[in-house]
């Protein structure tokens, strides 16, 4: 049975141990939960890393833990970078808890919320658990972690902390995990916004025109980060296939860092020089629009993690064909009526990317029925509503009107 905590305080403090803000993943999820919370009159703190940039969100004030090493970039998953920074985020994090700020409940992502629990038994505070991913799932491409008793360690802890936090808000395609390893946890699994606004045509063949692809040909466009858990090895190896079939398609693949995209780039030297692959790196969100808009098919080529990739989101968004592998995650919000799934070989992603360039007819139905999905189930209000309703369920159980929230 679950701790019954007296709620005084009216303010909420979220713990995220990323670079915020940056755009990507996680930072983005952070993100749309940070403007939910404002909208809904809810005065937050976060606390996060010493890296990333400042966005100005009402009601939102910044505490960033210490850098006593000196970090300036942290990249996707484990890193040296990650553990140094997460040990002097607990830090800070016993310090917040130990003002007079007076919190309501800790909002703690991903790794944050074991400290996250501890401490807010010990100071009375409700814990809410933001699971991005799953840890054991996460760890098991590390040398270090792969190991059957690593693995079985880890999943202890991981069900150690479901059974122990407040409330779990998980990833769509994470709930089913959740559910195995704690049937009795209150879960509730996120829906988050597709809310990037539409683009007027000229500015898609604007962007056409700088990245030198002539009109008649057909894009097709992956957008995210280069990790290995995304495919792109697949994607890549599926491109003469498809160019084989339809001679004139331009691959454009968005969201590079410096090291990854030379090295995709350099692999793939003749794709580039013949006009066949674009490598572009990582972009500001706010233009993330104009590529999709670019798209004739959008690709996601995810290998493997149970957590639904967000872009899928501003997939189904921006109103395109999608095709996607036929994994666990895409088919939290994707079926086979918004989107073609495929096998995860680059000959599947070949075939079904060739089914959608080929056949207009298809591509213009599934694209708006992923466009008519996106609008009743993913829009904006809709994402708000689902935090609010997280909220007061965390605030009813815990014996406190919600006036804290307007």
């Amino acid at each position: 049975m679950r701790r019954k905590f007296p709620l005084t305080g009216s303010r909420v403090l979220v713990v995220a141990p990323q670079p915020f803000y940056e755009d990507r993943g996680t930072p983005i999820a952070v993100c749309q939960v940070l403007q939910a919370l404002s909208q809904l009159s809810y005065d937050v703190d976060l606390l996060t890393y010493p890296v990333g940039r400042m966005l100005e969100i009402p009601r939102v004030r910044y505490f960033r833990a210490a850098n006593p090493f000196r970090v300036r970039r942290v990249p996707v998953g484990l890193s040296l970078a990650k553990l140094l920074l997460d040990a002097s985020l607990v830090t800070e994090l016993a310090r917040r808890l130990s003002s007079d700020d007076g919190y309501s409940c800790i909002h703690a992502v991903e790794e944050a919320a074991f400290p996250a629990v501890v401490l807010g038994r010990r100071f009375g505070i409700p814990v809410i658990y933001d699971m991005q991913s799953s840890l054991p799932e996460q760890l098991a491409r590390h040398l270090a972690f792969r190991n059957p008793l690593a693995q079985k360690i880890l999943r202890r802890l991981e069900k150690w902390l479901l059974r122990r936090a407040d409330s779990v808000v998980s990833s769509s395609g994470l709930a089913a995990r959740v559910r195995a390893l704690s049937p009795s946890t209150n879960l509730r699994e996120w829906r988050y916004a597709g809310a990037l606004p539409s683009v007027p045509a000229e500015q898609a063949e604007t962007l056409r025109a700088e990245l030198g692809i002539p009109a008649e040909r057909p894009v097709v466009l992956y957008c995210g980060t280069f990790e290995p858990y995304q495919g792109l090895p697949e994607l890549l190896a599926a491109i003469p296939l498809v160019k084989a079939e339809v001679p004139e398609v331009t691959f454009v693949l968005v969201g590079a860092n410096e090291s990854g995209g030379t090295s995709v780039s350099r692999a793939h030297a003749s794709l580039v020089r013949e006009g066949t692959l674009r490598v572009v790196k990582r972009q500001p969100r706010e233009r993330i629009p104009s590529f999709l808009a670019l798209a004739d098919v959008l690709v996601s080529a995810r290998a493997y993690g149970d957590n639904l990739p967000l872009k899928i989101f501003d997939y189904l968004a921006a109103g395109k064909p999608i095709v996607a592998t036929d994994i666990p995650a895409h088919r939290a919000v994707l079926s086979e009526d918004r989107a073609v799934l495929t096998g995860l070989w680059s000959p599947d992603l070949a075939r079904g990317i060739v089914r959608l360039l080929r056949d207009r007819e298809l591509a213009a139905r599934l694209a708006a029925a992923g466009r008519k999905y996106a609008e009743e189930k993913l829009g904006w209000f809709s994402f708000v509503r689902s935090v609010g309703e997280l909220y007061q369920e965390l605030n009813g159980r815990n014996g406190r009107s919600d006036d804290s929230a307007a």
